[in-house]
């Protein structure tokens, strides 16, 4: 089942239901029947569908060759329903999310946009629904995850503190993040704290279910994590763009590196003064993100 809602911030809010009846929310920019290859934005663990509206509306406004683009709110985020059962907040769940979103929207091929946990994600997918990806960009995650990031990740996930405006979130946001975003300015904060918290009542609480942070409840970060070699390799039919925050915990240089050197052909970006993960609203990591899409569209024939 889907149904739609236009907005007034050049999208339209659409409601799907998935396998077991939660409804799960995509925002849809641009006309379904565009031209381009449809592009599909996959967040972070605790982020949403806002993160990539600036990349959004850039790619779905492409002068003569505009195109599709869907981005996801996992369940338990954004304006997608919450789940009872936490156990479900899982990448096996979350990846039969996905294929009911791409079969209700009828966004098969598409470039991946995958930040973070969202990149795991389109990994994952080459493996099940290779045909479903037409080329991908990992954002500032590889095949291999640096356990200090994640250590730092569980170290805020659910237990942000509450603040009492977007100001004092901006401010609580800054504290924790500045120093991997040391050039942000305070509009940069403020826009960020919008993404992070929403209105509830008269408080302003985290735009996620704070048992997300039960995904990452017993997991040893002081021991490797298992690399991701396999379903990277997966995706060695497209076209595949890396960007790394050069002041990433997450995604390591050494591990770009080692992903360049089984792919030549990887197209790599690295944003300065920025770390996990790359806010991708910078005009040149969009002019980069656009021509690549363009990249892939003559890899698939899409006129």
């Amino acid at each position: 089942m889907v149904s739609e809602n236009k907005t007034s911030d050049g999208f339209t809010s659409t409601f799907i239901t998935a396998r077991d009846g939660l409804k799960l929310h995509v925002r849809s920019y641009g006309r379904r029947a565009a031209p381009g290859l449809p592009v599909v934005c996959l967040p972070g663990l605790a982020r949403t569908s806002a993160d990539f509206h600036a990349l959004a509306q850039a790619l779905s406004r492409d002068g003569a060759h505009p195109r599709r683009v869907i981005a996801l709110d996992y369940r338990g985020r954004g304006q997608s329903d919450y789940d009872r059962n936490p156990a479900n907040y899982s990448f096996h769940v979350e990846l039969a999310d996905i294929l009911a979103v791409l079969a209700a929207c009828d966004a098969m091929p598409a470039l991946f946009v995958g930040t973070s946990r969202g990149g795991i994600l389109a990994m994952l997918l080459a493996t099940v629904r290779p045909a479903a990806i037409a080329g991908v960009v990992l954002n500032d995650i590889g095949p291999v995850i640096e356990p200090k990031g994640l250590m730092r990740i569980k170290s805020y996930v659910g237990k942000l503190p509450q603040p009492n405006s977007f100001e004092e979130g901006a401010e609580i946001l800054r504290r924790l993040f500045s120093a991997q975003f040391p050039k942000l300015t305070a509009e940069d904060w403020l826009l960020n704290a919008r993404c992070t918290f929403k209105q509830a009542g008269d408080r302003l609480v985290p735009d996620y279910d704070v048992k997300l942070a039960k995904t990452l409840e017993g997991a040893d970060f002081e021991k490797p994590l298992p690399p991701l070699w396999k379903e990277f390799d997966a995706l060695a039919g497209v076209p595949a763009m890396v960007i790394r925050g050069a002041n990433s915990d997450i995604l390591s240089a050494a591990t770009v590196e080692a992903m360049r050197a089984r792919r030549s052909e990887l197209d790599v970006i690295e944003v300065a003064d920025q770390g996990h993960a790359p806010l991708l609203a910078e005009p040149d990591v969009m002019t980069r993100i656009v021509a690549f899409a363009k990249k892939c569209e003559a890899a698939t024939h899409v006129d």
